[in-house]
């Protein structure tokens, strides 16, 4: 999938492997025009990405080649063992979790998870969890807890499940009581937006004393198309929404909300994974070391305090 603000480096790369093929076949030295177009695609590169509007940073974080929680997971482990079901009778293939090992510890990853074509998107449901996902995510992170084993949580979804199944079997219901529960634990808890943190679907999984997200990742309280239709009853005035709501990881470092701005690659997660694995795995193991010498009391009123204090402002007379 080629975004419209990456044609103009497509286009150069072709030119770029065109003269190339040409010297190939014609025995020509052309090292120095090469050099400088490859250099002119770095810099063009560098300044789209730096440049980005809130409304193409979101067609990022919903890029199909966008790595997954799986993805990562599986990258990052030095082993791993999916673990099944909510002891309910379900299990959802929009939430996935396992225990694993990172860097030596023993831990509980968890996640959405988005299909990797749209067969699979189908059967995960586009990521968006049922209540029998986040009652499997609750079980994992009880299971956690009573094993001393920190939590990773990866955030990849457009919000939760909203169809009229979901509410008969308790989808507030879940979502709210992952929000209590996720409060009272003892071990540390890291939350990552990997791609889309969307509404109640992402806060399910996303109670942590660090939050995290990637440079181009997005985190808002309802689809900037969604919050267009109720505002202006216009789902095509998304771009507009997405500026005002300030769903950037940047936006949400400055507001306080957002713990740490994990960098990516020039060009984008799904054009380097391997690279963005390396900095997702140092930061997490540089925040675990860190929350490791806690005491579990600290960290739950570090959690606490955290989450209070989102969305406080002072008001007054602008002077």
């Amino acid at each position: 999938m080629l975004l419209d603000f990456e044609k103009p480096l497509v286009e150069l790369d072709k030119r770029i492997e065109q003269i190339r093929q040409i010297a190939s076949e014609t025995d020509v030295d052309v090292s120095e025009e090469i050099r400088q177009l490859e250099q002119r695609s770095s810099q063009l590169r560098e300044e789209i990405f730096s440049s980005l509007s809130p409304a193409q940073r979101l067609q990022l974080a919903r890029h199909p080649q966008r790595p997954s929680t799986l993805d990562y997971i599986q990258a990052i482990s030095d082993e791993w063992f999916e673990l099944h079901g909510d002891r309910g009778g379900f299990d959802d293939p929009a939430l996935v979790g396992g225990v694993g090992s990172l860097g030596g510890m023993s831990v509980v990853m968890l996640g959405h998870q988005k299909g990797r074509d749209t067969k699979d998107n189908v059967r995960r449901n586009f990521g968006m969890a049922s209540p029998g996902g986040y009652r499997k995510a609750m079980r994992l992170m009880e299971h956690a807890n009573r094993f001393g084993m920190p939590i990773i949580t990866f955030i990849d979804t457009p919000g939760a499940w909203a169809g009229l199944e979901a509410e008969h079997l308790g989808q507030g219901e879940a979502i709210a009581y992952n929000l209590r529960e996720m409060f009272s634990l003892d071990v540390p808890i890291i939350c990552t937006v990997i791609g889309e943190g969307g509404s109640g679907g992402a806060l399910g999984i996303g109670v942590g004393d660090r939050i995290m997200m990637f440079e181009h990742a997005v985190y808002t309280v309802a689809t900037p198309e969604a919050c267009a239709a109720i505002l202006w009853n216009d789902a095509a005035k998304g771009p507009q929404a997405a500026e005002a709501l300030k769903i950037t990881a940047r936006d949400l470092k400055n507001l306080g909300i957002l713990d740490r701005l994990l960098p990516e690659p020039s060009g984008g997660v799904h054009s380097h994974p391997v690279e963005a694995t390396e900095i997702l795995k140092q930061a997490l193991i540089e925040e675990l070391q860190v929350l490791n010498q806690l005491t579990a009391e600290e960290r739950r009123n570090l959690r606490y305090e955290k989450f209070r204090k989102i969305g406080v402002f002072l008001e007054g007379e602008v002077s």
